[in-house]
């Protein structure tokens, strides 16, 4: 059944190309042109949230409609832009007021969120996501995350396998490969101390697979990383074979309930599949890039978006 959506908001960058080709998709296959808002407007527009006795009203003086919102995809915002003063503790409290305030309006709004900001915050925890992995049914490989160089020492050594290391964190910075750890490096831990890093058992893979979820909908793309030189790490290599694929209908199952016990509507999740025919748990990126992957195989993804925030189901007829 088909929910009542007056309009669509998309929380993003300005220049966003995912947000433009959603945009474009709702426009040509719902006839509804998006409100779209980039944080880093505010406070330079002014903003108001009023309450009585009639109910409740949200203005932003860029931006009609709010009130009329029913469907948000929560894209990646960043932080309220605030000019700085002369002490850090002024500019510290500022951007907290703006932040608050400006999340706390459109978290206010009544609409079906892809996804959920407070689930999204915590799913984008990979502590969080291993831990609900392993408890979904996934195969995991064995994990250390830590600060601490000699354990990290101590679990590279009493591997039988290669170990892979790579961020902790989801924030923004510049782009940050998963790698083999060698000999030398094991001489250089020290500097993890300051920043927590994971580390991992790496799995001797067949193929990579990223899928892309959309609320009980799963777009499964089989990714031939083996073939080029993302080898260990899929993503840095986009000219080998990419093809649609189903999963096994117990990966399914774990996929399933992994999301759902992460409160995610929307995600972008990584999996290998090692030459010991297991498919390994990698990670869930809930607003994760996935442009890329209809571009190489056709996939209607972002219709599929756009039917969850219009009708609220991500099915595509024909598909």
């Amino acid at each position: 059944m088909e929910r009542a959506t007056d309009a669509v908001l998309i929380v993003s960058e300005t220049d966003d190309l995912h947000a433009d080709a959603l945009a474009v998709t709702l426009r040509e296959h719902h006839r509804l042109d998006p409100i779209r808002l980039d944080l880093r407007d505010f406070p330079s527009e002014t903003g108001s949230f009023r309450l009585d006795k009639a109910g409740s009203n949200r203005a932003l003086s860029h931006v009609h409609g709010l009130d009329d919102v029913r469907a948000v995809w929560w894209r990646r915002p960043h932080p309220c832009r605030v000019p700085h003063g002369v002490r850090a503790a002024d500019d510290e409290f500022r951007q907290a007021e703006c932040d608050g305030f400006l999340q706390g309006m459109l978290w206010s709004i009544p609409a079906y969120w892809v996804n959920d900001p407070a689930a999204e915050r915590t799913a984008s925890r990979k502590i969080v996501q291993l831990e609900t992995a392993h408890r979904a049914g996934f195969a995991v490989p064995e994990t250390l995350v830590t600060n601490d160089p000699d354990e990290a020492r101590s679990f590279v050594e009493s591997r039988s396998v290669p170990v892979v290391y790579k961020r902790t964190g989801t924030g923004r910075g510049e782009f940050s490969e998963t790698r083999i750890i060698t000999r030398p490096e094991l001489g250089r831990l020290t500097s993890i101390r300051s920043t927590p890093t994971t580390f991992q058992d790496y799995v001797d893979a067949t193929c990579d697979l990223r899928v892309v979820w959309v609320d009980g909908v799963e777009w499964a793309v089989r990714i031939d990383s083996q073939a080029g030189v993302g080898r260990v790490d899929s993503r840095l290599d986009t000219s080998v074979a990419f093809a649609p694929d189903r999963l096994p209908a117990s990966v399914s199952k774990s996929l399933a309930t992994l999301m759902g016990a992460l409160g995610l509507s929307f995600g972008v999740v990584d999996l290998r599949l090692g030459v010991d025919g297991e498919y390994y748990f990698l990670e869930v990126n809930p607003q994760g890039q996935f442009a890329y992957l209809e571009i190489k195989t056709g996939l209607p993804l972002f219709t599929s978006l756009a039917n969850l925030l219009v009708q609220g189901d991500g099915a595509v007829p024909g598909w």
